[in-house]
């Protein structure tokens, strides 16, 4: 039997190092609300803030959900992965902010490169322009 004093840390003495406070929630219904997600992550714990993807984009779906503790936010994922919410399922990750700054470098790098292709293909074209005028 634990001791009236003991706290949760105590049952479990270490947790695996991408187990954070700030959850990842993807395939969410697009008409969810705040409150709802509330009512749902609310059931493991309290809960400090949820942010919802923004409805026109490419974020939409998604929602970062922040537990005030960390052993709540595990019971989540541990508990809420997989769930049917609208007759979709979730999918509830730890927040890993490297992949997600990964990710986003990755998007900056291509729309640069997209750019520079847009510049040749000018380019190419004036030149082509050029030679046509001389011939």
């Amino acid at each position: 039997m634990s001791e009236p004093g003991a706290t949760r840390k105590s049952t479990n003495s270490r947790l695996p190092p991408e187990v954070n406070r700030i959850l990842y929630v993807r395939n969410l219904p697009f008409r969810i609300t705040a409150d709802e997600l509330y009512d749902i992550f609310g059931k493991y714990g309290a809960v400090y803030q949820i942010r919802l993807g923004e409805k026109s984009r490419d974020t939409r779906g998604t929602a970062f959900v922040v537990y005030e503790d960390i052993y709540d936010a595990k019971r989540a994922v541990d508990h809420l992965s997989g769930f049917n919410v609208g007759g979709r399922y979730l999918v509830v990750m730890y927040y890993q902010p490297a992949k997600f700054e990964r990710r986003a470098d990755a998007e900056e790098k291509k729309k640069e490169l997209e750019e520079l292709r847009r510049q040749v293909k000018l380019k190419k074209a004036q030149m082509a322009a050029k030679d046509e005028n001389q011939s």
